[in-house]
């Protein structure tokens, strides 16, 4: 029997010096600013364990119940996990870039590489599926490489439980699986759909990813809903020219790296048993750009690149001073967009940082959100303002209602839903309701008192709000000009002109819930 070597890429203290200083960067800044509207999103997933929710697949949920249940639910207990699980992609980079063919030097450039990439500073800051389906895709590469280099049939069989848990995470995974079945018979590698081992990996895979299939089956599939309503509100707005030069910008300084290793593994000759990952990079590129995927959909790649590039530059890099020079370089071209990257400063530094960029250089990079408009901060930031404030004016609206009972509190997105569900905690509020997101799953069909007080929270007074409550309050709202959410207002709605019951199952057969 051939020896396990599953750990034969012990990473050096070199790298495990990178990968302890980004986990430090990133709990030290962890409260900057506020939760990201989708982390609290994700937090409130976690509050409702399932094997589905409406746009993502049941993996975040159940890590955010884990981390609630250990760690409570504080910015630096939402901030905790993908900053440690960044600490491990960069191990694992400089690990593929060991197997890869690279000594101590390839392996520092692939853990630096990823460092100071903007994807990975903002990645691993933010609690969402992106983070770990990074990680999961680097898993999944890092396995396949092992099983390049050892033809050892158990890495197949690992594949197939990583494939399974990446599907849990994001069905994005399952592009790289594909574009892998479709190259395999192509290359030497063929003999792989006769081996037993494959079989029991894609069955392992199947197993595991089931009960979210189950799911998306019993509710018609809502991920379809999901991609009409990315594609009519955010994908719309994606071009090729915009796609490309976001490969660039995503990886910044490290696109030296990225850009080398594709052609690396595409090209060069020390690297030919590898050339299947290069063709399947390639490919995930392409279909995700003809596909008019967001930019960042290809960022599961992006390690491997990394690490393959760090491997070409040391092939290239002979003499000393060079390798010392070529990594402080890389440095000194991300120290001035470190910003752009994480929340290095509250949000007041961050406000006069990308005001200097637009006024005295012109440059409203990273300022453009989704909708194509440009606002004051980048749209991750602005989602992380307002909060807090929301929440204080929700609860002061909820301390004026006499009757709690009768009463409860509706946002009219998952943003604001989730902010009061999760931060109105610490206020002993009760979970919001909304039609947002998979908050659709949890609606009352009725409510029992009847309901004579409501806390709305909406950006404008809804037509069918404002004629069925006598008494309408405005409470407040949030004040802060940068918050994405500035503006948004609550209301307190008090006195219904009839039975809100019955107003609640006519509003619940319109949008064809509740059955």
């Amino acid at each position: 029997m051939k020896k396990f070597r599953f750990f034969r890429s012990i990473p050096d203290p070199v790298v495990i010096s990178i990968a302890v200083l980004s986990v430090v960067l990133h709990l030290l800044i962890a409260n900057n600013l506020e939760y990201h509207r989708d982390e609290l999103l994700y937090f409130t997933l976690g509050q409702h364990p399932a094997t589905g929710y409406a746009s993502v697949p049941p993996l975040i949920g159940w890590i955010s119940w884990l981390i609630q249940t250990l760690l409570g639910n504080s910015v630096f207990a939402v901030r905790l996990f993908p900053a440690l699980l960044g600490g491990a992609l960069i191990i694992m980079t400089a690990a593929i870039s060991r197997e890869l063919g690279g000594s101590r030097y390839a392996s520092f450039l692939a853990s630096l590489g990823v460092l100071i990439s903007i994807f990975f500073l903002r990645t691993y800051f933010l609690f969402h599926p992106v983070h770990i389906d990074i990680f999961l895709w680097t898993l999944c590469i890092f396995l396949i490489i092992k099983y390049i280099n050892t033809s050892e049939d158990h890495y197949l069989l690992f594949l197939g439980i990583a494939a399974g848990i990446s599907l849990l995470n994001k069905y994005l995974a399952g592009l790289l699986f594909f574009g892998l079945i479709v190259f395999i018979p192509f290359t030497r590698y063929r003999d792989v759909f006769r081996k037993r081992m494959f079989y029991m990996g894609i069955a392992a895979c199947f197993l595991i990813f089931l009960p979210n299939l189950i799911w998306q089956i019993s509710k018609g599939f809502p991920v379809f809903n999901h991609l009409d309503e990315l594609y009519s509100t955010q994908l719309v707005f994606m071009s090729f020219p915009l796609f490309l030069t976001e490969q660039i910008i995503m990886s910044s300084a490290a696109s030296f790296l990225t850009i080398s290793g594709l052609l690396y593994l595409v090209t060069s000759k020390e690297s030919q048993k590898f050339r299947l990952l290069g063709f399947i990079v390639i490919f995930v590129i392409i279909v995700l750009m003809l596909l008019k995927g967001k930019s960042y959909y290809t960022l599961g790649v992006f390690p491997l690149l990394i690490a393959a590039g760090a491997v070409s530059y040391e092939n290239w890099i002979r003499r000393i001073w060079l390798r010392i020079l070529f990594p402080v370089f890389l440095v000194i071209l991300t120290i001035p967009i470190v910003p752009f990257g994480i929340p290095v400063y509250k949000s007041i530094g961050l406000k006069k940082y990308f005001n200097v960029l637009g006024e005295k250089y012109g440059i409203d990079l990273g300022r453009r959100f989704e909708d194509g408009s440009i606002h004051s901060l980048p749209q991750d930031y602005a989602d992380m303002l307002g909060w807090e404030e929301l929440t204080e004016i929700t609860a002061k609206a909820w301390q004026m209602i006499k009757d709690k009972n009768a009463a409860f509190i509706y946002g009219e997105n998952y943003g604001q839903a989730s902010a009061i569900t999760v931060i109105g905690k610490k206020y002993g509020l009760p979970d919001a309701i909304s039609f947002s997101e998979s908050y659709r799953y949890w609606i009352p069909i009725q409510f029992d008192p009847d309901i004579t007080s409501v806390v709305y929270i909406n950006g404008e007074l809804g037509k069918d709000i404002n004629s069925f409550f006598r008494k309408i309050t405005i409470v407040g709202s949030i004040s802060n000009p940068d918050a994405r959410e500035y503006g948004t207002t609550v209301y307190l709605c008090e006195d219904p002109v009839a039975s809100f019951n019955e107003f609640w199952k006519r509003r619940l057969e319109e949008l064809k819930l509740g059955k």
